[in-house]
């Protein structure tokens, strides 16, 4: 793999760790599904408590895949997933412009 690409694999890294826990699958779903929502209302559709769920957003944030929007005294949450779809795309152009792929169905992987 080249340099380019082990560089944009490595910058991709916090993105796929934010997202391999299920419960913050669990709120990018309700969000897709929902937003905007507040903590409160995430938590009422979760088994995790509302420090739980705010923990979650706090790492879904950090890797800009929520925004949050202040409404009065509460913070709203919706999905911000430009940026990691475009992280991906990224990555996947160069993978594919750097890597031998294979064949389908060749043996190689």
């Amino acid at each position: 793999m080249g340099k380019q690409a082990m560089e944009t694999f490595r910058s991709c890294i916090p993105l796929f760790q934010a997202m391999m826990d299920p419960a913050r699958q669990d709120i990018i779903l309700l969000l897709a599904e929902k937003e905007p929502l507040t903590v409160n209302e995430i938590a009422e559709h979760s088994p995790l408590s509302r420090p739980a769920v705010s923990h979650h957003l706090k790492i879904l944030r950090d890797n800009r895949l929520v925004h949050t929007e202040h409404k009065g005294t509460q913070r709203v949450y919706s999905l911000a997933l430009h940026d990691a779809v475009h992280r991906m795309k990224e990555l996947i152009a160069v993978v594919e412009a750097t890597c031998d792929l294979g064949e389908p169905g060749n043996g190689k992987s």
